[in-house]
């Protein structure tokens, strides 16, 4: 890969690592740092990288990044005090994406990254299967495990609302 390619893969697909990354962990700086790191490691890698699968190289490297962060927070993650005076009150959601928001986040990380790279990023089984290390089969099956638990969680909320 050369330093044109290079930046013409950062121009082209910086704002959809970016958006893939955010959604997944919710704080922006923690996205901008997982999504440099995955850039700088194209960079360093960059004469293995073949151009032509730049973009599932970047995917794969940035969703790698995220899922050590992930775990690196869950160690480090500081215990809140518990008030027990304080009561969440349960309000009706008339705001859907709200509502799409909790519920992805209800899914575990493997079923949360499935559906955001199939049906926000738009991205084939078999691109999914490379960035995630899954067959296709194994991305079909875990999908539509994913859609039901969004379909029941969802199906239970317009009851409520």
């Amino acid at each position: 890969m050369t330093e044109r390619e290079y930046n013409e893969c950062v121009n082209t697909y910086a704002d959809n690592v970016y958006r893939f990354i955010l959604k997944n962990l919710r704080h922006e700086e923690d996205a901008r740092d997982v999504v440099q790191t995955a850039f700088e490691k194209m960079w360093r890698n960059r004469d293995d990288v073949d151009p032509g699968k730049s973009k599932s190289y970047l995917f794969t490297v940035a969703y790698h990044q995220m899922i050590d962060h992930i775990r690196k927070v869950k160690r480090i993650q500081l215990k809140e005090d518990f008030n027990e005076d304080t009561r969440v009150q349960h309000q009706p959601v008339n705001n859907l994406k709200k509502v799409l928001d909790e519920a992805l986040n209800r899914l575990n990380e493997t079923q949360k990254s499935l559906v955001l790279l199939k049906d926000y990023e738009g991205y084939s089984y078999e691109e999914i299967g490379q960035i995630m290390n899954l067959n296709a089969s194994q991305v079909k099956v875990y999908l539509h495990r994913a859609r039901l638990q969004l379909k029941e969680y969802l199906v239970k909320m317009e009851n409520v609302i």
